[in-house]
């Protein structure tokens, strides 16, 4: 495996298992910087928002990386406040500066878990999107999605570490031939100074970030953690250098504080209603 490896979605597209996010990030020249240093490493997905208001800044680095467009997994996520998510690709579109997303995604599933999927099967049909999706979904919600859709999401995109190992969640999705993204899988850094993380990175002579990391990789997630930092955004492709062994491998997964739950967050967790 490699930074350039990818899992096979659904539609026949091929989703690298490794990239960058951008939740957080500042619109402008700190945006601009952090897809520009990606690209650089060799990362080719970069995944945004509407939500996250960088759009414009994730478009006018990969514009100007000098990457083909198409060398280039681009994704961006339907803000559920929003009410029609085919008329809101139209202007991720324009402000991402781009003729089409590879991925387009649910940000999370207010007001119910179908709502918004006939206008997201729409943007497909619309040629704006090769691929769509959910991010925050639980497996319940997954099902209920799966009941209606006339085109399936290809992936789900959720909060997934050592310390949410959402193991159901990801078996569920597997199952429905969903392929599982994961975010914050750094903990939004909290993570990093966990004793046991902080033994096995030792041991294997690499970061705790690229322990973490790795544990997701071999999951047979993919994974996108967020940087600013140029020097972590190139340490944190240097994961594919070794391997995590089997005693590592069950040394995280005890880690988890979720039960290995299929649901997408913690009741109190929900920033929606």
């Amino acid at each position: 495996m490699t930074l350039t490896s990818t899992r096979r979605l659904s539609n026949g597209t091929e989703l690298p298992v490794f990239g960058l996010g951008v939740w957080q990030v500042n619109d402008g020249l700190e945006c601009e910087r952090a897809v520009r240093w990606a690209l650089e490493a060799g990362y080719r997905l970069i995944d945004t928002a509407q939500a996250y208001r960088n759009e414009a800044s994730v478009g006018k680095a990969i514009r100007e990386s000098g990457v083909p467009r198409e060398e280039i997994f681009l994704t961006t996520k339907f803000y559920p406040g929003g009410k029609d998510a085919r008329v809101e690709a139209e202007k991720s579109l324009e402000r991402l500066g781009t003729d089409y997303l590879d991925l387009y995604l649910i940000h999370w599933p207010q007001g119910g878990p179908t709502w918004a999927w006939p206008a997201m099967e729409a943007a497909v049909d619309a040629g704006l999107t090769k691929g769509i999706g959910i991010s925050n979904f639980s497996a319940a919600e997954l099902a209920e999605l799966g009941k209606v859709a006339r085109i399936q999401p290809v992936a789900n995109q959720v909060q997934f570490s050592p310390f949410e190992y959402r193991a159901g969640l990801v078996d569920a999705c597997e199952a429905a031939n969903v392929v599982v993204q994961a975010y914050s899988p750094l903990g939004t850094g909290r993570h990093l100074d966990d004793p046991v993380v902080a033994r096995l990175a030792a041991a294997t002579g690499h970061t705790p970030a690229q322990v973490l990391i790795r544990w997701a990789i071999q999951k047979g997630l993919s994974v996108i953690p967020k940087s600013i930092h140029q020097d972590r955004i190139v340490e944190n492709a240097g994961i594919f250098d070794f391997e995590l062994d089997d005693e590592a491998m069950a040394a995280l997964d005890g880690l988890d504080t979720t039960g290995r739950t299929s649901d997408a967050l913690s009741h109190s967790g929900k920033w929606w209603s």
